[in-house]
């Protein structure tokens, strides 16, 4: 099973701007932790052990927050504040190890996912999950399911896979979109790529299939991705490297059976906090009466 996981945060967070220029959009919290907080809780529930954070000299706070911060654990200690405390100790689990390494430049996804190279190692398979993109499995489902398909899928097959969903055709040229080499996969379940296409126009799309932030890779890919010469945007493009390994050993898409929240821009935020919102343990009741007194469908500015 895989057990270790890149996952890259040294972007600008451009999307997010004027809100991530001090604060990494990592940090921007939905309802009552950061984004980054439950990516890395979905990795956990799959069964990753080693978390490897592809950081820059701007994004210490992500790191603190994964840190022990031994005097606000006394200071709520000392005052009886038992269940704050608790929360706080158990944002990482015991077993579980964050490790950070530098990004010296923004030299694109492919080459982040390079800089957990000397991690990782070329032998072992891992995991890449975008952390801006929330895996929402439901109320009905345990936490991190469609990563732990996944990952199992890597397993029984020893093929790399790319997490995608389903998306309206009028919105593929928004996505990196796969080409299945024959029938596209149930939800749930894996099938072969014949390639993928980045940003195609709805008519040049041989899918509605869209790739979503989550991957399961071989350590191979590691000198592929030190050979790929700089793509789209002058960057290192992990897609580039991605479709080397396809050529050489196959890939897969794995079908998710969850929904997605984009949080790098302000919409997909805003409806992941109302979708977590709602169902949270202790705020979703109240939160709910609270939307309910902003549905007012007679008010003109909220449209017809």
């Amino acid at each position: 099973m895989i057990r270790k996981a890149v996952l890259p945060v040294a972007g600008f967070g451009t999307r997010c701007l004027p809100a991530s220029k001090a604060i990494p959009k990592e940090m921007i919290t939905v309802v009552d932790r950061p984004v980054i907080q439950y990516v890395v809780e979905e990795a956990v529930a799959a069964g990753i052990r080693d978390i490897v954070l592809v950081t820059s000299n701007s994004k210490s706070a992500i790191e603190n927050h994964f840190d022990t911060h031994a005097e606000l654990e006394a200071s709520l200690e000392a005052k009886g504040k038992e269940t704050l405390l608790q929360s706080i100790r158990d944002i990482v689990p015991d077993d579980v190890n964050i490790i950070s390494v530098r990004q010296g430049e923004p030299l694109g996804l492919g080459h982040a996912v390079l800089c957990a190279r000397p991690v990782i190692g070329d032998d072992a398979p891992f995991a890449v999950l975008l952390p801006d993109v929330l895996v929402d499995n439901g109320s009905d489902r345990p936490a991190g399911c469609d990563l732990s398909g996944m990952l199992a899928s890597y397993a029984q097959t020893r093929e790399a896979q790319l997490m995608v969903e389903e998306v309206d055709w009028q919105h593929v040229e928004r996505y990196g979109i796969v080409a299945p080499a024959d029938e596209a996969p149930e939800a749930g379940s894996a099938a072969d790529l014949a390639g993928m296409v980045e940003k195609p126009a709805r008519e040049a799309a041989p899918s509605n299939l869209a790739v979503i932030g989550r991957y399961a890779l071989p350590g191979s890919i590691f000198p592929l991705l030190a050979e790929t010469p700089p793509g789209a945007g002058d960057e290192i493009q992990l897609t580039d490297a991605i479709e080397a390994l396809r050529a050489r050993r196959g890939v897969q898409a794995y079908r998710m059976e969850g929904l997605t929240y984009d949080c790098g821009q302000p919409l997909g935020y805003l409806e992941a906090t109302l979708a977590f919102g709602r169902r949270h343990a202790t705020l979703g009741k109240d939160f709910r009466s609270l939307m309910s007194r902003y549905r007012m469908p007679e008010d003109p500015a909220c449209g017809s």
